[in-house]
């Protein structure tokens, strides 16, 4: 199996995970407004999520001289690792899914803020103890706290925005009758050319409204804020599971057998995340929740509207979080948290893709423009106090 030996290969794989894990939430995101059901397309991504994992195990899992590689392993005596791993890709498959209707309550940025924060601030301290403090606490805790105050320029920057967006909404009184025509023709969008809406506007976000799939207005923002951070805690929780897994730190398995590589551990880690994902997407599409319409097995397979991007997101999540795991293993799981600055790519993406924050607030942009400079400061300090695993 490959190793990664040196604290630079390890920086290089959380960057890269960094970028991937950023993205397919933009992704996912940009099918649920273009009005694909999220149980089509949670369906399609967790396909491609396994295919990653397989696809990773039987490459860099098996070339190179290190031993045992992942074939081998798949036979002998390791089922407590196993079950670790196991029960890690639960949790994450949990907080995956809650995020996929969360994103549309609460919208992707604060959505990605608040998870990550939580991942931080449990995951990390976690990982810290579990790595037997191989990372560099004067290091790794002020870039925790950094984190946090970013956390708090996020909440700010969306309390913000919400002010903004329920400013432009005030010349409608009914958001699901309003039409086309009187949202063109109402005198608080006189700046609108005709045809396609400009994006920060009124008439963008109601017609954005009819056109996704999970209606959003009129409904409580604490269901949203309940399933974010359900998913937070979710996520807190799978990456210090997959480390007992690899480095079995309570001592499970039987003397004279080799711990999980971390290739294997992925393996399975992502088959049970598949599994449970199957389970409760198939049902959502019988009985669906929040109010999303009924769907079919046999509607699913005919829905190739949007399929290919939701593949994407899956290899995208499936090797970012690989990317993850092997830095992690390299250089602390700790200091690979430092990927939980996802937000920062996200928030990228809601602009650019979602035009979130156009023709906001001046004190939006300012308070947008405070938590991303913290997020990059969050992110290398978390980096420089990576460590090396003996």
């Amino acid at each position: 199996m490959y190793l990664i030996e040196s604290k630079g290969g390890a920086i290089s794989c959380m960057l890269l995970a960094l970028f991937f894990l950023g993205t397919w939430p933009a992704i996912m995101t940009l099918t649920e407004r273009r009005g694909r059901l999220p149980q089509h397309t949670y369906l399609d991504y967790t396909i491609t999520n396994l295919l990653a994992a397989v696809i990773i195990a039987f490459t860099l899992g098996q070339i190179g001289p290190s031993r045992p590689n992942f074939i081998t392993q798949l036979s002998q005596d390791n089922w407590q690792s196993v079950m670790f791993a196991m029960a890690g890709g639960i949790v994450l498959s949990l907080g995956n899914l809650a995020t996929q209707y969360a994103w549309a309550f609460v919208g992707l940025s604060v959505t990605e803020v608040i998870t990550a924060s939580i991942t931080v601030v449990i995951g990390t301290t976690l990982n810290y103890f579990l790595d037997d403090r191989i990372n560099r606490a004067e290091v790794l805790f002020p870039g925790v706290a950094c984190f946090l105050i970013a956390v708090c320029f996020g909440s700010a920057v969306h309390k913000s925005n919400a002010a903004d967006n329920k400013s432009k909404l005030q010349g409608f009184k009914s958001l699901e009758t309003t039409s086309s025509f009187q949202i063109e023709t109402n005198p608080a969008n006189s700046e609108l050319a005709k045809g396609k809406a400009k994006e920060g506007t009124a008439a963008y976000l109601i017609e954005l409204e009819k056109q996704r799939a999970i209606k959003v207005f009129g409904k409580s923002t604490i269901i949203g804020l309940a399933i974010t951070f359900f998913a937070g805690i979710c996520f807190s929780l799978f990456s210090p599971a997959f480390n007992l897994a690899t480095n079995d730190q309570w001592h499970t398995l039987k003397h004279g057998v080799p711990k999980l590589n971390v290739y294997t551990a992925f393996f399975y880690f992502s088959i049970s995340a598949f599994v449970l994902a199957l389970i409760l997407n198939i049902r959502f599409l019988y009985w669906p929740i929040l109010g999303l319409p009924k769907s079919s097995f046999k509607a699913y397979l005919n829905d190739w509207n949007g399929r290919g991007w939701s593949f994407l997101a899956g290899f995208l999540c499936g090797f970012g979080n690989g990317l993850q795991f092997m830095g992690g293993q390299a250089a602390g799981y700790a200091a690979a948290d430092a990927v939980q600055a996802l937000p920062l790519v996200s928030t990228f993406w809601g602009i650019l893709l979602f035009g979130e924050y156009r023709r906001s607030s001046r004190r939006t942009y300012v308070l947008l423009t405070s938590m991303l400079f913290m997020f990059v400061v969050a992110v290398a300090v978390l980096m420089a106090s990576s460590g090396h695993r003996k």
